[in-house]
């Protein structure tokens, strides 16, 4: 009787194995980048991004197709702000170079809130100052609000009696895949090091 029991424990151990394979391959099927995410979005990476028109640097009428042509880290602000724009356009810059040093080649994007101020020469020269693969972004109020809408970003003009105002934004920084979209955010306390190594990992299971 020994002999069966053995022989069912080892079929039990198979299946479990067997089992846990399958579970593995299937949740890598559903979703290849799911060993790289670090939190939960409610509703899903779904329901983040998607397509936009804006104006570039040339003051050419670009979509996000034109935009997005290998992996790219998108930043909404705007070339006024004293101090979080520059700070956080910095630090995805000096990823980027990271990355590129890993032969990963990424495209830093930076979308203005501003289009009031920040025309195409303007968010041109903030962009090549800041990298100089860095695509700088403007467009009409209308097609600003929708691509802030699609990205569930925020943003609001404060009150000013002059062309000196500020703008309320929120400051995330967007990791989008071409064919796949939007995959990860990043808050702007993680360090270039860290952002390099986290998109890297969805980069290589691209």
């Amino acid at each position: 009787m020994r002999w069966i029991a053995a022989v069912a424990a080892a079929l039990v151990l198979v299946l479990l194995i067997g089992g846990t394979w399958l579970y593995t391959r299937q949740s890598a099927a559903a979703d290849p980048f799911e060993p790289c995410r670090t939190g939960a979005i409610a509703g899903g990476a779904g329901e983040i991004g998607g397509p936009f028109e804006l104006v570039n640097a040339q003051g050419e009428t670009v979509t996000d197709k034109d935009v997005i042509t290998e992996p790219s880290l998108l930043y909404f602000g705007y070339t006024f702000c004293p101090d979080v724009c520059p700070l956080d356009t910095a630090r995805n810059a000096e990823a980027v170079d990271l990355l590129e040093a890993q032969g990963k080649m990424v495209t830093p994007v930076f979308i203005t809130i501003d289009p009031e101020r920040d025309t195409p020469e303007a968010v041109g020269d903030f962009a090549f100052n800041m990298h100089e693969r860095m695509i700088g972004l403007t467009g009409s109020p209308e097609q600003i609000q929708a691509a802030s809408k699609a990205y569930r970003t925020y943003y609001k003009k404060q009150d000013a009696e002059d062309e000196f105002y500020l703008v309320d934004h929120s400051t995330f920084t967007y990791l989008v895949l071409p064919e796949h979209g939007f995959v990860e955010y990043f808050r702007r306390d993680k360090s270039p090091e860290e952002v390099a190594s986290a998109a890297a990992c969805f980069i290589d299971r691209m």
